[in-house]
């Protein structure tokens, strides 16, 4: 019995880091409908931007992550206005492509930087500390940390679309950006801000992937993979339903690994599978009054 729980505790704590993968990918589609495949190789850019500032300056993931915010923040931003926002229309093919190709050379200039190695980012011991919670059982630090922070930032999400100003423009823009402009909202630069602000939630995602397990610059797109999972599973417009989302693909890949050591990616996709084919809508989508 002990041991199934362990089994629940620390998928709940894997999907803590699907949460952070996802969120932003749910972000970028509820507000412009758009499916960034290169959302996984951004993750992994960010991770790596890290890790190239920690080869050089000798620095905490605190002051790591303060450090690579600003720059991915930065570029969101200029990504939307400057690229994205010209392919977006009623047709979903133009940003596909794109971002498909984004993702092609985020990979190729990772691998001229840094090679084809696995590097990861150190906790200073973190990684390796538990908190014990009842005989055998116990929680890492680091994966519990990664949940708590996910869920911060899933709230954050929700507050700021719920209850601010540029929540109001986020959703206006969503609904019907030519009635949105009518009304004073850009929605070009609405766009931008929400990109910057999902590659801001990017960063902290690679951030916190690079401090639990390495990464290397062709592993984007299954990060990219898990996002899309955990957004479907949980609903489109939900980013509690995304968090859900995630909790329950974390937790069918722990049984699945737990079973058999080969079936936990496989028991994932499988509860996806059979997700999208009973409730395509998620299992907790956003409701509109």
């Amino acid at each position: 019995m002990i041991g199934w729980i362990d089994t629940v505790l620390q998928g709940l704590l894997l999907g803590g880091l699907y949460a952070l993968f996802a969120v932003g990918l749910s972000l970028m589609f509820g507000v412009m409908r758009l499916v960034n495949i290169a959302h996984g190789d951004f993750i992994v850019l960010a991770a790596f931007l890290a890790i190239g500032i920690a080869l050089g300056v000798p620095a905490g993931p605190a002051l790591l992550l303060a450090m690579v915010l600003p720059v991915m923040i930065a570029a969101g931003y200029g990504l939307q206005r400057g690229v994205l926002n010209r392919t977006l229309g009623k047709d979903i093919l133009p940003p596909l492509l794109v971002t498909f190709g984004l993702s092609i050379i985020v990979q190729n200039v990772l691998l001229e930087a840094f090679s084809a190695d696995s590097r990861g980012l150190s906790a200073g011991g973190l990684e390796t500390q538990s908190l014990r919670i009842a005989g055998d059982l116990a929680i890492g630090w680091l994966p519990l940390i990664t949940l708590l922070v996910a869920l911060g930032l899933t709230f954050a999400l929700e507050w700021l679309f719920g209850r601010t100003t540029l929540g109001r423009a986020f959703r206006a823009t969503s609904d019907d950006p030519e009635a949105a402009g009518l009304q004073g909202i850009d929605h070009r630069h609405v766009y931008a801000l929400a990109t910057a602000i999902a590659f801001g939630v990017i960063t902290v995602a690679g951030v916190f992937l690079a401090l639990r397990t390495t990464v290397s610059p062709s592993d984007g797109p299954g990060y990219l993979l898990y996002a899309f999972e955990a957004v479907i599973i949980g609903g489109l417009g939900s980013f509690w339903g995304t968090f859900a989302g995630a909790l329950v693909l974390g937790v069918a890949q722990a049984i699945g690994f737990r079973l058999d050591p080969g079936w936990g990616i496989l028991v994932g996709h499988l509860v996806f599978l059979a997700v999208l084919l009973v409730r395509p809508q998620g299992l907790f989508p956003r409701t509109r009054d």
